[in-house]
């Protein structure tokens, strides 16, 4: 296992769960579609109807600090959007 590296939980996402029943999270680049659903299927013991991929670059980022010029780069990543059954749901917050 350990394809999904961890939930999104953003406002876009959150809307979106609201209104699709559709749920985000950061997986490893190199999974595929069916993978991701029996893992998601195993961990949170839903049913999964659909899963849409999407991979993002990393960006380059600069900024100006007291100590000079910084120049750095975000990782790029791959995020996997899943849709449940209807009456299935998934509740990030129920272990904290």
């Amino acid at each position: 296992m350990g394809i999904i590296i961890k939930p999104l939980v953003t406002e876009k996402m959150t809307a979106l769960t609201d209104k699709l029943n559709r749920f985000g999270f950061i997986v490893r680049p190199d999974a595929n579609k069916l993978e991701i659903k029996r893992e998601i299927e195993a961990l949170y013991n839903v049913t999964v109807v659909a899963v849409n991929t999407m991979r993002y670059q990393g960006k380059d980022k600069s900024r100006y600090t007291k100590s000079g010029f910084i120049k750095g780069r975000r990782n790029a990543f791959k995020k996997a959007i899943v849709t449940l059954k209807e009456g299935d749901t998934i509740d990030f917050y129920s272990n904290i």
